[in-house]
């Protein structure tokens, strides 16, 4: 825990960094990133390593790993569910709430990053081990957390149509069945939380359009009246502080 406090600005480095094992594999350590060569004549050639050319296939694959192998699934649909309740439009606007994700998604992560670079990065840049080694150190905590997340029914339901019999343990599984199976839990555990986050604000549309309708007021927009009332009730509970500690919690409960 005293790994999540820490502030999430600084993984926005580090993750990268972390996630370069599982790209690495085939370059060598200690293999210059750049090679220049004095050609006849006094000029100058370059030569990049495939280690950069897979450092910048990272870049193309990191956002699909965040999307599909972290938490940022489950908490982008969250907010999105949210500011649906709360019936204000676009407020806020899709870039805070995709940038809001993206910071909790890294406090949420900051534990498997960490164990990403103590075990698979630092040995790997220091050349004490190759790049399929640190592949395989990097894949354990990732795959521990999908797989915590992940529930045994989807599981199944992948197995059943890869035409698989299963597998011994958890840690057998591969990615092409945990990946899918891990993505549709998380949309299943967050339209659960979706909704039970609807209900307040569905009950006071409903006492606001009774309370109209009794008035004889049925020419006046329920909506119109409801909204100040829910943006009341959402602040005076202090509504984004308690959903960010229930999602955040929501993955290490």
């Amino acid at each position: 825990m005293r790994t999540m406090r820490r502030a999430p600005l600084a993984w926005v480095t580090v993750l990268p960094a972390a996630l370069m094992p599982l790209l690495a594999v085939g370059a060598e350590p200690g293999l210059p990133a750049l090679t220049v060569q004095t050609a006849t004549g006094g000029g100058q050639t370059y030569s990049l390593t495939l280690q950069v050319l897979l450092l910048m296939t990272a870049v193309s694959l990191l956002p699909a790993i965040i999307l599909m192998m972290t938490a940022f699934t489950r908490i982008v649909i969250v907010l999105g569910i949210l500011r649906q309740a709360i019936g204000a439009g676009n407020t806020p606007p899709n870039q805070v709430l995709v940038g809001l994700a993206l910071f909790l998604t890294l406090f949420v992560m900051s534990p498997v990053v960490e164990r990403i670079t103590e075990d698979a990065y630092k040995p790997y840049a220091a050349g004490t081990i190759d790049g399929s080694v640190a592949l395989d150190r990097a894949l354990v905590p990732l795959k521990k957390f999908m797989l915590d997340q992940t529930r045994e029914s989807d599981i199944a339901t992948f197995v059943r149509i890869s035409g698989g019999k299963g597998y011994a343990t958890p840690q057998d599984v591969p990615l092409m069945i945990l990946v899918p199976s891990f993505v549709t839990s998380e949309l299943k555990t967050a339209f659960l939380i979706g909704f039970l986050i609807f209900i307040p604000f569905v009950i006071i549309d409903l006492v606001v359009a009774s309370v109209l309708m009794s008035m004889g007021m049925m020419m006046l927009s329920p909506v119109l009246i409801s909204l100040p009332f829910k943006l009341m009730l959402f602040v005076l509970v202090d509504g984004w502080s308690l959903v960010m500690g229930t999602l955040a919690s929501s993955f290490y409960s």
